[in-house]
């Protein structure tokens, strides 16, 4: 039986009026996400990824086409606290600890103060980091202030994880281990992801989809099934299956001219 949508995109277009004339970010965007994916964009740089993922998460308003979130329009969605946003920095505060971080959202919601406390602890053990809830960010490197981030975007348990290039800024040693600890997140907690990356192993290794954008205005040229189960390790990109995979990838972004100068 086919899960329920959690994303519905339909003919979805997104033009920026500048000085300069229009700058056209999205044309004719179509794509349904299943409740559980994991799911990732990617493309070259300025193609629309993150313009893509501003619009589920209502920062950013199309100017043709409709989309919706878990049946809401993303406004809906947004004011129901049906996602939680990971931004390419942590924009942790400083002179708040990890715990006062996490609890964040829960104050501005109102939440008494045990429950927020609780739901700190919770979320920071899923991340791995239960024995840093007093700790500053300045005193964690930074893939362990990600992880701080990630577990205050589920604080308040949204249905919908939104992940603009979390991982980007990190060496690639600290990017593995992040990216294992990611789908262990995903297996526990069967939250629906969207992921944005510029890296095809990345995608490749942590999608159940990806969907392949082309250079601006952005268009999804390709969506492709990554079917290597639950229990995937780093491993697996030595297989002939996932080297398959990466190639379908690499062949659509070629095809997209993403690799044109």
């Amino acid at each position: 039986m086919r899960a329920p949508t959690a994303i519905d995109i339909r003919n979805l277009s997104l033009t920026f009026q500048t000085g300069d004339g229009p700058v056209y970010a999205l044309a004719d965007a179509n794509l349904t996400i299943a409740k559980g994916e994991f799911v990732s964009f990617i493309g070259p740089s300025g193609c629309g990824k993150t313009t893509l993922l501003r619009v589920i998460a209502d920062l950013e308003q199309p100017t043709s086409g409709s989309i919706t979130v878990n049946g809401l329009a993303p406004r809906d969605a947004r004011l129901k606290r049906q996602y939680g946003y990971v931004f390419q920095a942590p924009a942790l505060y400083p002179w708040r600890t990890v715990e006062a971080n996490v609890m964040l959202p829960l104050e501005v919601f109102g939440l008494p103060k045990a429950e927020r406390r609780e739901r700190a602890r919770k979320h920071l053990d899923l991340v791995r980091l239960s024995g840093f809830a007093k700790k500053y960010p300045w005193q964690l490197s930074g893939g362990m202030q990600q992880r701080v981030s990630i577990a205050r975007a589920l604080s308040f348990e949204p249905e919908l994880l939104l992940m603009d290039e979390p991982f980007g800024a990190l060496d690639e040693i600290v990017r593995d281990q992040l990216n294992e600890q990611l789908v262990k997140l995903w297996n526990q907690t069967r939250k629906t992801i969207v992921f944005v990356t510029h890296s095809i192993p990345e995608a490749v290794f942590l999608s159940s989809r990806i969907v392949v954008m082309s250079p601006r205005p952005g268009r999804i040229i390709d969506v492709i099934d990554c079917d290597f189960g639950a229990e995937r390790t780093l491993d697996i990109r030595e297989s002939p299956e996932f080297l398959k995979v990466a190639h379908r990838v690499r062949e659509g972004l070629r095809a997209g001219h993403s690799y044109d100068e």
